[in-house]
Parts: structure tokens; sequence; C-alpha cells
């Protein structure tokens, strides 16, 4: 077996240095004698040796159990991972598995990465990068195609996502107003009041809408859940303008999620908005919805979110008017409540009029 460190000496200092042939590095052995470096010498190669039995060695136990386990790669467990998604969402997963950042590791056997292979990917990568190989390491972990964790979930670089914000109703005023197309001005105008996911409302048909109850029902595309939600006066203007039959936006319908972003950014850029884009009407819904005092069960709902942490996460940025505790302790008193007293007054306060109260 070739020899990973050779020893030299060089001639101003007379100390013995190791010269790394892998990695190219030169370490000094902080000594003169000759001895005592070869000793150093022998002691790196034999633990580097012992490093290289001891892998092949627990190569052979694994592969009784599973004969991929010294050939399996990270690009089959991307692979692998794609097969369990659908729809846009493997879509989406396809086209985060090209990064340029896993080229490092995309051909790397599963047994021989190292923590410094994946903190190298994730230097070079954002967080798109750091979501997914996350997802493709605990993949490996549960399907026990790694032994181990290559990173300690403390060791994994923090998540900085780029600030998200809500669309405010000026905003979307200037852009319908500078909306020249009819469908794209209603589409924008359904998401501002239904709040659905651009893909969910360009898929919406006529036959999605009840009349009778003043209701739109559809299946997140998503999830696969079944939505309905109940529309106002404002809505019932937007669909008398769509078709009576079919999608209720045929063209928009045909467009991918790139073109329709790619097309309101374009529209933005036009009206002078920025920071925002079609999923900041969710964003927009969500904090409405909190700030009017719209039912979280209902607002969770509406949105498709199975989750109320991610239903919270949406609205965390509204702005909350807390009314009077006083005005509705008194009202509750009026409506005859024992056991609830009104607003207690100090001896020196004055009493409240009566038509003030």
């Amino acid at each position: 077996m070739k020899q990973r460190f050779r020893l030299y000496r060089r001639k101003h200092g007379r100390r013995f240095y190791l010269h790394d042939g892998l990695t190219g590095k030169q370490a000094s052995l902080g000594t003169t004698d000759r001895t005592q470096a070869l000793r150093l010498l022998h002691a790196r190669n034999e633990a580097e040796q012992l490093q290289a039995v001891n892998l092949q060695i627990a190569r052979a136990y694994l592969a009784a159990g599973d004969p991929q386990v010294s050939t399996r790669t990270w690009q089959f467990v991307m692979d692998e991972a794609a097969k369990l998604k659908s729809g846009p969402t493997r879509l989406r997963w396809e086209r985060a598995m090209l990064d340029r950042a896993f080229a490092s590791i995309r051909n790397l056997p599963l047994l021989e990465t190292r923590p410094e292979h994946f903190l190298h990917a994730l230097e070079k990568g954002t967080v798109c990068t750091n979501i997914f190989l996350r997802r493709l390491h605990n993949l490996a972990l549960d399907l026990t195609w790694l032994p181990w964790p290559v990173l300690a979930k403390k060791r994994w670089p923090q998540l900085r996502f780029k600030e998200k914000r809500a669309i405010t109703w000026e905003e979307h005023q200037r852009i319908v107003a500078g909306e020249s197309n009819a469908e794209l001005r209603d589409y924008y105008e359904l998401l501002w009041h239904l709040g659905g996911s651009q893909t969910d409302m360009a898929s919406l048909r006529a036959e999605d809408v009840d009349w009778a109850t003043q209701t739109i029902s559809y299946a997140r595309l998503k999830t696969d859940r079944q939505a309905m939600i109940r529309f106002g006066e404002a809505v019932v203007q937007i669909l008398h303008r769509r078709p009576a039959t079919g999608f209720l936006f045929p063209q928009i319908t045909g467009w991918k999620e790139s073109d329709r972003g790619k097309a309101f950014i374009r529209r933005c850029r036009l009206t002078g908005v920025s920071g925002v884009s079609l999923h900041s009407y969710r964003y927009a819904w969500a904090e409405r919805a909190k700030t009017c005092g719209f039912p979280e069960r209902f607002a969770q709902e509406a949105l498709g979110h199975s989750s109320k942490a991610v239903a919270r996460a949406y609205a965390k940025k509204a702005k909350v008017l807390v009314p009077c505790q006083e005005d509705y302790e008194r009202k509750i008193v009026h409506l005859g409540q024992p056991n609830l007293a009104p607003a207690t007054q100090t001896e020196d306060a004055h009493p409240v009029p009566a038509a003030n109260a």
C-alpha cells in the first residue's frame, strides 16, 4: 500500500517535516532528531493504513445485509427522493437537484462522506442547498443507507431566509390599474380575495363555483386536500366577467408557474412595486384575516395549511388592534353575567357619565 506521508528535511533549521501526498500540505515535526522523526512518520502512516483497513472491514460487514452499500452515491439518493414526489413538487425537487453546489458530492459514495464534504457544498450553495441537503441526509438515514449521521443536527448552518412580506392594498391597486390584460387583472383580483396559491387559482373552473351557496370548492394541487371557501360580492363581480363553462382563466391555465411569476414581476417593475411575488397574496390574505379577527381555524382551512405553525407564520406580521378590555367587561355585565364586575374605580376617580358608558 502506498504511503501517504513522506519525510524530508530543510536546509535551514535542519528540522524534519512531513509531506501529505493527498493534500500536498507540509507540517513541521518540531524535531531535528532523525530517529524521533522516523518514529512519528511511521505512526502517521500506520494510523492512515489502519483507518483504511477499518473502513474496508466496516464495508464488508455492511455489505452482508446491503450489497449496494459500497456503491450507493448521493446521486442515487437524489433520484430515489424524486420518485417519492408528484406534480409540481416533483418538478421543484428535480430543479433543486441540479444545483451546482451538489457537484462535489453527487458521485461521492455515502460511506465515504465526511462532514467537510457537506460543509464545502453548503458554503458554495444557498438556502435552497441547505434545505434539500438536509432532506437528502434525513432520507438516507431513514432508509438505513447511512449507518450514522454525516453532520450532527447542531452543526448544520442556520437557515437564513430572505424577507417575505404581504402585498399591500395600495400596491395591489397599482398593479391592477396598470394591467391591460383583463384576464390577468381578474386573476390578481381573485388572488387578493381568496388567498389561494397561484396554480390553484389559475386552474379554477366554472364548475367549481356553487352559486346556490356562493362557495368555491377545489382540490389543492400540492396536497390534494379539498378546499371550500365562501365568497362575497366582490368575487361575484369577478366571476360574472369570466367564462360560464370550463376554465375561468383559459390563457393563464396553460402557463407554467415561472411564466405567471415573470408576468407578475414585469407588471410590478412597470408600476414601481418591489419585494413581492404572487405568493405575497397568500401572506396578505392571512394578515388581513388575523387583523379583522377572522377565526384561526377558518383561515387555516381556507389557505390549506395542515399546521397551525405554518398558518401563524403567514400572519405573523399582521398588526392587530386590541380592543379595550373595560368595554368588554361592561358589555358582559350588561348582558347579565353576575360573576363579572365592571371596571372598578378608585375613590378619587370621577364617575363616567351615562352618555359615554
